[in-house]
């Protein structure tokens, strides 16, 4: 499946925000060693869009001390867009993978996975059912949850 398919309506011909946002990444052996999420592709292919000051003056071959030497000729900032995103593109996925940093059990509450979700400040948990990884709860899935509940 690929990233367009599983973030689009396909059904619908519609691309919308209906979609996972959220790869999960798996070693050799089908364990769960990190997860790219929306903002990890955006800061690593566009930084000059997602990214911080620093981020969005290297993607454009600038340092801080050159910038602040006012050096604005270097060969990175005549590449146009989409070679810039194409060389960005070359990014090794375990450079720019979140770590994980909390899971929880298929069997545990939605108040659970909202305290590990907030405890850990992440957006994605990922699920585990006896050991063996099921799936993720993400923080808009409980947002939905708890607005299903209120209406």
């Amino acid at each position: 499946m690929t990233l367009r398919s599983s973030y689009c309506e396909l059904e619908s011909g519609i691309c919308t925000e209906a979609g996972p946002r959220t790869v999960l990444v798996l070693d050799e052996k089908g364990n769960l060693t990190g997860i790219l999420d929306f903002r990890s592709f955006l800061r690593t292919l566009i930084p000059e869009i997602a990214g911080g000051l620093s981020q969005k003056l290297a993607s454009l071959g600038i340092s801080m001390t050159f910038a602040e030497a006012d050096a604005s000729s270097l060969d990175e900032i005549k590449l146009g867009f989409k070679a810039r995103v194409l060389k960005n593109a070359q990014t090794k996925v375990s450079d720019i993978m979140l770590k994980i940093r909390g899971t929880i059990d298929a069997e545990a509450s939605l108040m659970d996975a909202l305290k590990e979700i907030f405890r850990n400040k992440i957006t994605v948990l990922p699920v585990y059912e006896n050991e063996r990884l099921v799936g993720v709860i993400r923080d808009t899935d409980l947002f939905l949850a708890v607005t299903d509940i209120l209406e």
